[in-house]
């Protein structure tokens, strides 16, 4: 039994097996030689045809946008080579190439060499806009490499002389076409290039078949013309197709005598261009003169010159008008500063110092006689205090008790009352203080109170 989810359509099929073609890096840029059958150029410009072998074909469209560039005219029969990509067309579900580029088997092997060279230097960016310099306008010298003999050195000498004559030509003559021809138009740029006496380079030849203008493929020629100081002008006498120096150079001329027309103005084109801005610059100041002209005729009729006076009317009245509203805004304002004052010196009255120091007297003075009543009244009191004190202590007082027969008796020192006999001995010399006086006295002998 089969399984209902692997089940596809056709479509789903059809789909799947363009997806794996379309992967695959090999069959998006294949290169595939054949012979053109069932060739058809459609009215869309699109070229629909059959490439086959002995043994096999695969059909095959070119696009308007690619087969613009063919360098000829596709025939059955016509042995090509092919460049393009492997998909499927859905509605058909059938493989075909969609072919880029194409050329004629003969001139296969070179083509291929071209396109590799190309791919390369287009990588290390030798064909980048951004590099790419501008032409001098008025160059003093241009410099020519190419052959010495032919039609291209005699079309971008004349056309040089005719449109420029005072530009000097260095003419550095070289080989074109063989296989030295690329060294020695490659050391040529170098020469020129180490002289420094041009201002622009025109590099190139007259037309011819792609191996004839093989030596302007050549990669030591494309590095030549990138090292070069000097902006270059490529001139290879082909309209239709590119050459690698094309890409490197500077500015592409189709032809030679193009490429001479791109290196210098035109000397007539110069003086017409000065004649029109000769006659641009007088309009330009006639017609500056008439306005300034105009202006001045304006201002001759302008009341400010004719009646000057009126135009001080007007302000004399501003004027006028100004200083009585100033006048006013001082009196109100002069107004204003008394009534200030006023209210200042009726708070400062109120903060009078003579008056705040007589009240300050007024309350000292009550102050002082409050202080001495109630010092009088606490001198009574303490007067009397200490006349019941005093009465107190005078009747503790032990002269009070002397006076009745009582007498104190004190060491010899009398830093101390003698209150027992244990603290004199018989000979030590004592004190005996009576009520009206004291005694110096000899201890002769003792008694204790317990043997009477």
């Amino acid at each position: 039994m089969h399984n209902p989810e692997k089940v596809l359509s056709v479509k789903d099929l059809t789909r799947y097996i363009k997806m794996k073609l379309e992967g695959d890096p090999v069959l998006q840029d294949v290169w595939v030689r054949g012979e053109l059958s069932n060739f058809t150029h459609h009215s869309s410009g699109h070229m629909y045809f059959t490439l086959k072998d002995a043994d096999s074909r695969v059909k095959c469209i070119m696009f308007a946008s690619n087969n613009q560039r063919l360098s000829f005219i596709p025939r059955d029969g016509s042995k090509v080579i092919a460049r393009g990509n492997i998909s499927v067309f859905e509605r058909d579900g059938q493989y075909q190439m969609y072919v880029t580029h194409m050329q004629q088997d003969g001139i296969g092997n070179l083509y291929l060499a071209f396109e590799q060279l190309k791919k390369k230097l287009g990588e290390e960016g030798l064909f980048s806009p951004e590099r790419k310099r501008p032409i001098p306008k008025f160059p003093r010298t241009v410099g020519v490499v190419t052959s010495p003999t032919g039609a291209a050195v005699r079309d971008i000498v004349t056309t040089l002389q005719r449109r420029y004559p005072t530009a000097a030509i260095l003419l550095f003559p070289v080989l074109v076409q063989g296989a030295q021809a690329a060294p020695s138009i490659a050391r040529a740029i170098e020469a020129m290039n180490r002289h420094g006496e041009a201002d622009v380079l025109i590099v190139g030849r007259g037309g011819g078949s792609l191996e004839e203008l093989w030596a302007f493929n050549e990669e030591m020629v494309a590095r030549s013309m990138f090292r070069s100081a000097i902006p270059v002008i490529s001139a290879v006498g082909h309209e239709t197709d590119f050459t690698i120096a094309d890409f490197v150079a500077d500015l592409r001329a189709a032809t030679p005598t193009a490429a001479a027309e791109l290196a210098v103005p035109h000397h007539l084109e110069l003086k017409q261009h000065l004649v029109h801005l000769s006659q641009r610059l007088v309009k330009g100041l006639s017609a500056q003169v008439s306005v300034k002209k105009e202006r001045l005729s304006r201002l001759r009729r302008s009341p400010v010159l004719t009646q000057p006076q009126r135009q001080l009317q007007e302000p004399a009245q501003r004027l006028d008008r100004l200083r009585e509203q100033l006048l006013y805004r001082l009196r109100q304002r002069v107004a204003a500063s008394k009534e200030t004052a006023m209210k200042l010196e009726r708070k400062l009255s109120a903060h009078n110092p003579k008056q705040q120091l007589d009240f300050a007297k007024k309350r000292v003075e009550v102050a002082r006689h409050q202080l001495i009543q109630s010092m009088q009244s606490i001198s009574k009191e303490s007067r009397h205090r200490w006349t019941v004190q005093l009465r107190q202590l005078d009747a503790l007082s032990p002269l009070k008790v002397m006076q009745r027969g009582y007498s104190l008796a004190y060491d010899e020192q009398q830093k101390r009352i003698i209150k027992s006999i244990s603290q004199v001995q018989p000979g030590d010399m004592i004190r005996i203080r009576l009520a009206d006086g004291k005694l110096d006295c000899h201890v002769w002998g003792m008694e204790e109170s317990g043997n009477e």
